[in-house]
């Protein structure tokens, strides 16, 4: 880390463990809920690091319902999987479930959020949707026809990618989530499919390595590993932080989640980060 950052970190570490170490202890923790989870390898870590950080909370009664993931799924192949197979269906239809979380993937309108919601209603009137708004695979979107293709192909061609145009990809991609998303609030009469915004997040992450401001990373291709953007500790404990906001909608901060391979200063920047921009962005229904 250079010498002229560490006032920097010293005062961010502080603010963090200042703001809300308090968060979900005793009177203050919200009612536990059922979780349900489907999605694809940018959402289904998720789980597990949930998990784990619920125990370091005195929340009560949290249940992990079940997990349906299908490597670089739409929501609407999680609706279709064959009705043996289809455990979130399954569980929905026996009112199993308080929380039920989807990862949108560039299908939009995605039938199967729609599908979903529906059907889960049904059965739990009182239910919450989740749908994680991601970070662009290949970090930008497909080129119009007669246009360079600016996607990444290599790891290290993020290095030189501009956070100006991975913000106006997220934008554009989390603006026809928010489409659909208002659109089914409206059709219920009531505000139940919420967005996390975890794309917004990690590009937040990215502008922060690029300033020099997120110690011990220097190059934003060491937070993926691969092209198409799977993320090492850092991203991966960003995200979980991020849902964990939207589904007890209080701060993470103070409750880690087990990713070894990012240290304690960076734990709690990327708690700050997930706090700060999911119970900024109204659709993600964080008061």
């Amino acid at each position: 880390m250079h010498q002229h950052r560490r006032p920097f970190i010293v005062r961010f570490l502080a603010v963090c463990v200042t703001a809300s170490l308090s968060w979900a202890t005793g009177a203050d923790a919200p009612p536990g809920q059922r979780i349900f989870y489907t999605g694809h390898s940018f959402h289904m870590f998720v789980p597990g690091m949930i998990e784990a950080m619920v125990k370091t909370t005195d929340i009560q009664g949290h249940k992990l319902a079940g997990k349906q993931g299908i490597g670089g799924s739409k929501v609407i192949q999680h609706w279709e999987l064959a009705e043996g197979q289809n455990v979130a269906k399954q569980a929905l239809t026996r009112g199993e479930v308080d929380v039920f979380t989807m990862a949108s993937h560039l299908l939009s309108p995605d039938p199967g959020i729609t599908n979903f919601v529906k059907l889960g209603l049904e059965h739990n009137p009182s239910m919450r949707f989740l749908v994680q708004a991601s970070w662009y695979p290949f970090d930008l979107p497909a080129p119009e026809p007669g246009q360079p293709d600016r996607r990444t192909k290599d790891n290290a061609q993020r290095d030189g990618m501009k956070i100006a145009d991975l913000q106006a990809a997220i934008d554009g991609w989390r603006a026809n989530i928010e489409a659909q998303v208002a659109a089914l609030n409206l059709q219920q009469g009531k505000a139940c499919v919420f967005i996390v915004p975890v794309g917004d997040a990690v590009v937040k992450l990215r502008a922060m390595v690029v300033a020099g401001e997120f110690p011990g990373v220097t190059k934003q291709s060491a937070l993926f590993r691969d092209p198409i953007g799977h993320g090492h500790g850092s991203i991966m404990a960003l995200a979980a932080y991020c849902n964990f906001v939207a589904i007890y909608r209080i701060s993470p901060v103070g409750h880690t989640a087990p990713e070894r391979s990012i240290n304690a200063a960076q734990h709690a920047i990327l708690q700050q980060i997930a706090w700060d921009t999911v119970s900024k962005y109204a659709p993600a229904g964080v008061k």
